[in-house]
C-alpha cells in the first residue's frame, strides 16, 4: 500500500488510503493520517472524493501537499470511524 509522509504542524504524519470500499466505490475512498506506533499512535481518518475516473492509487498519489494538510484538518478521530474498526488507537 502506498504511503506518504507530511508534515502537520511542525508533526510528521504518514498517510495512506484505508483500503476499505466504501459503497461510492471508486467515487470515495478513505485515508488514514497516522502518527507514532504502539500505545502512543494516533490516526486520524478521512474520506476524498477524486474528479474524475481515476483509480485509488493514482488519486492518492496526484493529491499535493496542501489538499493533505485540507483532508487532514476535516479529518476525525480514528474512534469514530469503522475503516480502522473504531480503533482509540
Amino acid at each position: 500500500m502506498a504511503r506518504r509522509v507530511v508534515t502537520i504542524d511542525g508533526e510528521r504524519w504518514e498517510v495512506y488510503p484505508a483500503g476499505r470500499v466504501t459503497v461510492y466505490g471508486r467515487d470515495q475512498f478513505g485515508l488514514i493520517f497516522e502518527q507514532g506506533a504502539g500505545p502512543q499512535r494516533r490516526r486520524r481518518v478521512t474520506h476524498y472524493s477524486p474528479v474524475g475516473p481515476r483509480s485509488t492509487d493514482r488519486a492518492f498519489r496526484d493529491l499535493s501537499e496542501r489538499e493533505l494538510l485540507e483532508l487532514f484538518r476535516q479529518s476525525q478521530p480514528a474512534w469514530t470511524a469503522p475503516e480502522v474498526d473504531y480503533a482509540a488507537h
